[in-house]
C-alpha cells in the first residue's frame, strides 16, 4: 500500500512539474516584447510619448495664434473707436438736402469763345 501511495505521489509530482513548465513557457510568450503583451506595451508607450510631444507642439501652436489674434482684435477695437470718432464727426457736416440743385453737375474749366477758335 506505501508503494501504491509513493507513485501516486510521484506521479501527482511531475503532472504538477509539467503543468509548472506548459505555464511559464506560455508566460515567456505572453511577455515577450515582440509578439506578446510586452510588445503591445512597448508600441503603445511609444505611442503616448509621440501623443506627447504632438500635444505639447499643438499647445505652444495654439498660445501663439491666441496671443497674434488677441493683437489683432486690439488692433481692430482700436480701428472701430476710430472709425466711431469719424463718423461721430460727419454729423456736424450741413444735411446734403439743404443745397440747391445744381443745374450742370460737370466742371468746366473755361467757357468756349469764339476768339479762341479760329
Amino acid at each position: 500500500m506505501l508503494m501504491i501511495a509513493d507513485t501516486l505521489l510521484v506521479a501527482g509530482a511531475l503532472g504538477a512539474g509539467f503543468y509548472c513548465y506548459v505555464l511559464s513557457r506560455r508566460l515567456r510568450r505572453f511577455t515577450d516584447l515582440e509578439k506578446g503583451v510586452g510588445g503591445a506595451v512597448a508600441v503603445l508607450s511609444a505611442q503616448v510619448d509621440d501623443l506627447t510631444k504632438t500635444l505639447n507642439q499643438a499647445q505652444s501652436t495654439a498660445k501663439s495664434s491666441v496671443d497674434r489674434l488677441d493683437d489683432v482684435s486690439a488692433r481692430a477695437e482700436a480701428a472701430a473707436r476710430h472709425l466711431e470718432l469719424l463718423v461721430a464727426s460727419l454729423h456736424d457736416l450741413p444735411d446734403p438736402s439743404d443745397r440747391k440743385p445744381v443745374e450742370n453737375p460737370f466742371f468746366v474749366r473755361r467757357a468756349p469763345d469764339a476768339e479762341t477758335h479760329q
